[in-house]
């Protein structure tokens, strides 16, 4: 599936733009700069969630839908609702821990809640603008996927955070957040598009998150 495949490219991409500033004891601080290469792998999200949202009925989206209907109709489960945010209360974790992230911890803050944010504007106004109804049909907000949004922006944060320190974390979390849109599709939850889309949407909120942000209230500023 594209999204095991993308989760792998993104760590490398965020790496190759990484600058580091000498301000701190444990070890070098990247600050994370702005590079087209970066937008690859959620512009390819973005590609191929649109082109699969106007297939026609004898498209990839709604023969996986029929293929999970057939196959694991009566599947359910509730795990989606609390993997979606295992990456970013890992980030918190390594933080209670004293493990040194790449930035402080209010900017940590301050770039997690602007990631939340645009994040979740993002994903309301899609919702409230297409109105795509669900597979099971119990509601018309399917496009784009809120929970594969959320898992993909924690998931980007804590590679931000922790992945030049950890370079193994990222393709954990990666794997966890493409694992909370596959769990959407296994319950009947969305289409393909909407957790390709949905993923494009969480990693695009971060890295412009860090792409804006000024470090105002501690010493690991940008350069």
């Amino acid at each position: 599936m594209l999204l095991s495949f993308c989760f792998m490219s993104v760590q490398g991409q965020d790496l190759d733009s990484l600058t580091y500033t000498g301000d701190s004891m444990a070890m070098p601080l990247p600050v994370l700069r702005y590079s087209q290469k970066q937008l690859y792998v959620p512009g390819a999200l973005l590609v191929a969630g649109m082109s699969t949202f106007f297939n026609k009925k004898e498209g990839l989206k709604n023969e996986l839908a029929e293929f999970r209907q057939n196959h694991f109709s009566s599947f359910r489960t509730q795990i989606d609702n609390y993997l979606q945010f295992s990456p970013l209360m890992a980030t918190y974790a390594l933080e209670g821990l004293g493990i040194p992230a790449k930035t402080d911890f209010a900017n940590q803050t301050a770039l997690m809640i602007k990631s939340e944010g645009l994040m979740l504007g993002v994903t309301y106004l899609l919702k409230s603008s297409v109105r795509e109804q669900r597979p099971d049909g119990s509601n018309d907000m399917s496009f784009p996927s809120g929970h594969t949004a959320q898992a993909f922006m924690a998931a980007t944060f804590l590679s931000q955070e922790y992945g030049y320190r950890y370079k193994w974390l990222p393709y954990a979390a990666y794997s966890l957040a493409s694992g909370t849109g596959l769990l959407r599709m296994a319950n009947n939850k969305h289409y393909i598009c909407d957790v390709f889309v949905g993923a494009a949407v969480g990693i695009l909120s971060v890295k412009l998150a860090y792409w804006t942000h000024h470090y105002k209230w501690g010493k690991h500023r940008a350069r």
